[in-house]
């Protein structure tokens, strides 16, 4: 049986506050540090970081950790948290779960000290968090695109986990779907669910697309492939940093395109809290089970 006693949370968004409230209905103990200017829980423990850490074995960062690459990810913190030298010093002896850890581990060469684990590295995770991702995507395009979804000419870069959510979801809603991927196998899985295949190297020959989503995390849409492939579209760019696409070449083209991350925050917080929660627990669970047949 699962047991933790309490949880320090560092920061994030409304995925986090989510979190806490159901942590909290498992009866652990929650302190919250970063959360100054919305209210919570009453049963959640507003306090400052450095109390925050001391009270918990395990401390919770968000996803991602740092945006900007110097400061904790804290939207609704009044003090700017900075995240070099002094900070993961306080983390040395805790078990530290974030989102994204190699941007931390770029900071300082203290971060490389702390024992973090990545519970957005987890394929669990993804799995679980590409369905509300997929679901905020075209909520996203349903408030760009002046048309209906049905019947709309869409096209999907990439086959990953978010990409096979997406194109599930089009596809449901009556969009005629293209799905762009690199291996023949996934080309083949692209054709037997009914969707048109082309190769993502190839995406600068077809055009005519309502809506483009990319969740490829490299320049697919360079200038050059974005004249011949997107002027008419609205193009919604879902992947992590450094994303796929060129904003620059589409602004001077004059195509609408929307850097759109953190939709599950966004659109599905207590789904996607719920999420991590879980990810979470699994994570403890297999910690617990490596110590006890270590001791046998």
């Amino acid at each position: 049986m699962l047991y933790i006693k309490n949880f320090s949370i560092l920061g994030g968004d409304k995925r986090q506050i989510a979190l806490m409230k159901s942590l909290v209905k498992d009866g652990i103990k929650i302190f919250a540090a970063g959360f100054d200017n919305i209210a919570i829980d009453e049963k959640i423990i507003k306090t400052n970081f450095d109390e925050a850490i001391k009270k918990s074995e395990y401390i919770l960062l968000p996803l991602p950790a740092t945006r900007d690459f110097l400061s904790l990810n804290a939207p609704f913190c009044d003090e700017k948290i900075l995240l070099k030298y002094n900070f993961p010093k306080k983390l040395f002896d805790k078990k530290v779960f974030c989102g994204v850890s190699q941007n931390l581990r770029t900071l300082s060469p203290e971060w490389k000290k702390v024992d973090l684990i990545d519970y957005s590295s987890r394929e669990e995770f993804t799995i679980r968090n590409s369905v509300p991702a997929a679901e905020g995507a075209v909520a996203l395009a349903m408030q760009k695109y002046e048309g209906t979804i049905f019947s709309s000419k869409c096209l999907v870069a990439g086959f990953g986990k978010l990409g096979r959510a997406l194109s599930h979801l089009l596809f449901g809603m009556g969009a005629k779907v293209t799905v762009s991927a690199r291996k023949l196998k996934d080309l083949a899985w692209i054709e037997s669910l009914n969707y048109k295949a082309i190769l993502t190297k190839n995406i600068k020959h077809h055009s005519n697309f309502d809506i483009i989503f990319n969740t490829i995390p490299y320049m697919i849409f360079d200038a050059y492939t974005l004249a011949k492939s997107a002027k008419r579209s609205i193009l919604i760019d879902l992947a992590s940093a450094p994303g796929g696409v060129d904003f620059d070449a589409a602004k001077t083209l004059g195509i609408k395109a929307i850097l759109a991350l953190s939709l599950p925050g966004k659109c599905a917080p207590k789904t996607a809290g719920l999420i991590i929660k879980s990810t979470i627990y699994e994570i403890i669970e297999e910690i617990n089970r490596r110590k006890k047949s270590e001791t046998n």
